[in-house]
């Protein structure tokens, strides 16, 4: 029973973590206001933290293999706790640049430990039951943390989110201090080692997929606010009300991409979820301005872009199920590499084109997406036939 609680305590610093990196697609205005810059450049504070998340974190891990879990999770929300103090607390938008950039680490450190804790706490059977808790910790910070922040920037400065954010990790650095175990490290596979799973096409075609579909995702939820806000125009108070209820669909779209991959397969999911998710997208230039119509396709892009995310984590497991631990870190990585392609991509759009092409070009990448599931179904039916 203790290992339970001690596991849901672990949720909640993923949801920490969690927070910290989509909180700033809520408060992106006010952050462009403060610092004095546009909203294309405050965007990238999202842009670099995905980057230094998806791509320096795997190698820190392999680094820092051998360190005990315990004292590198105390390291690791040190550094969280620091950086998100210095965004709080330092004027000049190149030093928050750069502390986003040890948050986005030290975010990374602290999702891939947590699950390492919880795997190594938790009881054999329930193993799997654990990271899927972690897991929806990170997840439940779209649906809670961003319309949270949201709300409290309307109500105070924006910087004392992130000074809450530093003193509960603080908080949770002491309590893990308290509560959890030593933990030795274990020697892991080198990231060469690791790449080499790459070498099944498979496997490289549905993380070629996962890239584009959160380069898909990202490049509208990074502006989602000053879309709301200038291309709808609808209030600010309007703005926190929809990102809630965008998490929530988020969340029902999890639960129904999980449903369909064990009652219809990974690959239909994926397939009927892409091309809601296109629908949904589109389906954005048809609503007017200031108008609550727009809660409708925002609904259908919440539910069907997180319904592929279970589907395609089955698929990869499925794929190389002796390797599930790497498939999955390297899942992680090529997400936040598309999240950071996508919020960067989409600060170029911003700045040289308009607000209202976001939704076509993420649509674009979805839609390619399904053209490529359907060429890769045709050439296995030829080879199923040819056999």
């Amino acid at each position: 029973m203790r290992n339970t609680w001690l596991i849901f305590f672990l949720a909640i610093i993923s949801f920490l973590s969690g927070t910290d990196e989509y909180i700033v697609t809520g408060i992106l205005d006010k952050i462009a206001e403060t610092n004095g810059v546009s909203i294309a450049s405050a965007g990238q504070l999202f842009t670099v933290f995905s980057i230094s998340f998806g791509l320096l974190t795997p190698i820190v891990i392999v680094l820092t293999r051998k360190m005990d879990r315990k004292n590198l999770l105390m390291i690791a929300l040190l550094i969280f706790s620091l950086s998100n103090f210095i965004v709080a607390t330092f004027e000049g938008f190149v030093v928050i640049f750069i502390a986003r950039i040890a948050s986005g680490v030290s975010a990374g450190l602290i999702e891939v430990t947590l699950l390492t804790i919880a795997t190594t706490i938790a009881e054999p059977e329930k193993r799997g039951s654990a990271i899927a808790t972690i897991i929806t910790g990170f997840s439940a910070a779209l649906i809670v943390g961003v319309p949270m922040g949201r709300f409290l920037a309307s109500v105070m400065d924006w910087r004392f989110i992130f000074v809450a954010l530093s003193v509960l990790g603080t908080l949770f650095l002491i309590l893990i201090y308290k509560l959890i175990p030593g933990m030795q490290g274990e020697e892991e596979k080198p990231l060469k080692e690791q790449l080499k799973i790459l070498k099944n096409k498979k496997i490289a075609y549905i993380l070629i997929v996962t890239f584009f579909w959160m380069f898909s995702y990202s490049i509208v939820l990074s502006y989602i606010s000053p879309y709301l806000l200038q291309v709808v125009k609808v209030s600010s108070n309007t703005v926190s009300i929809a990102l809630l209820i965008y998490g929530l669909s988020s969340l029902v779209g999890s639960k129904l991409g999980g449903f369909s991959t064990d009652k219809y397969g990974a690959i239909k999911t994926i397939f009927l979820g892409m091309s809601i998710n296109a629908f949904g997208l589109i389906s954005f230039s048809f609503v007017g301005e200031s108008s609550l119509i727009f809660l409708i396709p925002l609904i259908i892009w919440g539910i069907a872009a997180w319904s592929s995310g279970p589907a395609l984590q089955f698929r990869l497991i499925y794929l190389a199920p002796s390797v599930a631990g790497i498939i999955l870190s390297l899942y992680t990585s090529i997400s936040q590499i598309g999240m950071a392609f996508g919020a960067g991509i989409g600060g170029l759009i911003v700045n040289f084109g308009s607000l209202d092409l976001l939704n076509w070009v993420g649509a674009s990448s979805v839609i390619l997406i399904i053209f490529s599931l359907l060429i890769v179904n045709q050439k296995q039916k030829v080879e199923s036939q040819n056999k």
